[in-house]
């Protein structure tokens, strides 16, 4: 059985500042206080002797080679994205960034805010721009109806408010 894994498609290149910090934190973090902890336990394990039964020397290079996969990932990543920090010309439609409710045919209210691949969290009310139910909302407009083909079947939506809100951002330590 190969190693070898079929290249994934990329999603949109755009994310928010918040996304955009996010991800230089977390590349901060693994590369500037994580890698330099494995490292030494790594090191100090290799002191020890036989590197074949050693569970820390082991384990240490696992976690070694995943934090810089992950490294070089958030490197390349990070050059590409473009950071979208400012409201688009027509602010009354729903676009990357927005803070979108949606009303669905039982009088629920479900509120998202459309956000890159990087920095999706369903939980938080954070949608993709690459998933279905966000290709269906962009470009649509204030009381628009929607829909979305789920795997639980269609779901009709109505847009009860859009806005745009973003926060600024702070440099890198």
């Amino acid at each position: 059985m190969s190693r070898y894994r079929p290249p994934r498609r990329r999603g949109t290149a755009l994310i928010t500042p918040e996304g955009e910090r996010a991800l230089r934190d977390e590349l901060y973090r693994l590369w500037k206080v994580e890698r330099p902890q494995v490292t030494d336990v790594v090191r100090e394990a290799a002191k020890n002797g036989d590197r074949s039964e050693n569970g820390d020397y082991i384990y240490g290079k696992r976690r070694l080679r995943e934090i810089d996969s992950r490294v070089r990932f958030l490197g390349k990543r990070l050059d590409e994205v473009t950071i979208v920090d400012r409201p688009p010309a027509d602010a009354g439609r729903v676009y990357f960034g927005c803070h979108v409710t949606l009303e669905n045919d039982a009088g629920e209210e479900i509120r998202w805010r459309i956000v890159g691949p990087d920095e999706f969290d369903l939980p938080a009310g954070k949608l993709s721009i690459d998933s279905p139910v966000a290709r269906a909302l962009l470009g649509k407009a204030l009381d628009d109806e929607v829909s979305v083909a789920t795997p639980a079947g269609e779901q009709r939506y109505v847009i009860t408010a859009v806005d745009y809100r973003f926060d600024s951002i702070s440099k890198t330590p």
